[in-house]
């Protein structure tokens, strides 16, 4: 009696289950037709790393035009103040510049505080400082190969350690995290970066479980949203020598384009969102392919790095 009445319970969870699933299908479509309404960012307190050139002084850019107060981190002191001072020159919200070595756990938590006493809690982080070395993987020194992953994947682990708590007391908050295309397509010359790149996207997938996980224990729906982007090729200068077979599907996109793009899928809560979109949906079909089918695809695209240091 008791084991026909455990299944009669299970079989009722799975059509519960089965009915939440159609659901949600039901819910994504509609969402590609008619997508969610940005929400305002208009007194958020956003940092963003690296912020003294390319996407990040557009994000901060950004950031700040829509009535947000501006945190810029960069370890270029020079770059980080004249995205202040851009911001400033706005004259429409507040901006402010920290040095920080986001792989410095020590020197993150120490700016943080300063962050927490001078402005007040983050409540919009965007992980963006990063740093790519290019040439083939046996000629990366040990010295490259640390500093990438300290800068690119413990680098947010710190971060994330620093302004996660305060989020988790308000159940309120936004951890954004850049990615790349090599964090879900692996290319040559670039084996480390890919490394860390696909790093940030376990990172990202498991801390907002865990967060999750958390909210649920407590019987609270999580307010605490993370959005992982992985850009293609944008015009920063990080990519020196990039080959690209069909430039005008797959041409590098402008840094203030790519800005746009992060801060509209932030302002949505997408969760994942490629620069050009459509990459998400390619990349998650071509993974159905058999390994050899794959490769065969990415030979005749023939995009990707040439070494260049």
């Amino acid at each position: 009696m008791v084991n026909a009445y455990g299944g009669i319970l299970l079989v009722a969870d799975v059509l519960l289950l089965i009915l939440k699933v159609l659901y949600y299908i039901g819910e994504a479509i509609y969402r590609l037709i008619v997508p969610v309404e940005e929400k305002s960012v208009a007194g958020e307190i956003v940092l963003v790393t690296g912020a003294g050139h390319g996407i990040g002084k557009e994000l901060a850019l950004k950031y700040a035009s829509l009535g947000a107060t501006v945190v810029c981190w960069d370890l270029n002191q020079e770059g980080n103040n004249a995205t202040v001072n851009e911001i400033k020159q706005l004259g429409k919200t507040k901006a402010y510049g920290y040095k920080c070595d986001v792989s410095n756990r020590e020197e993150v938590f120490k700016t943080a505080e300063k962050v927490r006493e001078e402005v007040g809690n983050v409540t919009i982080l965007i992980n963006n400082a990063g740093i790519m070395a290019c040439h083939p993987f046996l000629e990366h020194t040990p010295e490259e190969i640390k500093q990438m992953l300290n800068v690119n994947v413990l680098g947010q682990c710190w971060t994330v350690q620093a302004f996660l708590p305060s989020m988790l007391q308000k159940n309120y908050g936004h951890i954004v995290a850049l990615s790349s295309m090599c964090g879900l397509v692996g290319l040559p010359n670039v084996v480390p970066y890919c490394a860390s790149k696909f790093a940030v996207r376990g990172l990202m997938e498991s801390l907002e479980e865990e967060v999750r996980v958390m909210c649920q224990a407590k019987t609270i729906k999580s307010n605490i949203n993370f959005t992982t982007i992985y850009p293609y090729m944008v015009d920063t200068g990080l990519c020196k020598k990039p080959r690209i077979r069909f430039p005008s599907i797959m041409g590098q996109v402008p840094p203030k384009e790519a800005a746009a793009k992060i801060t509209n899928a932030q302002r949505r809560n997408i969760a994942e969102a490629t620069i050009p979109g459509h990459w998400l949906y390619v990349n998650s079909t071509w993974r159905t392919f058999p390994r050899l089918a794959f490769h065969r695809i990415l030979d005749f695209f023939d995009s990707g790095l040439e070494p260049a240091d």
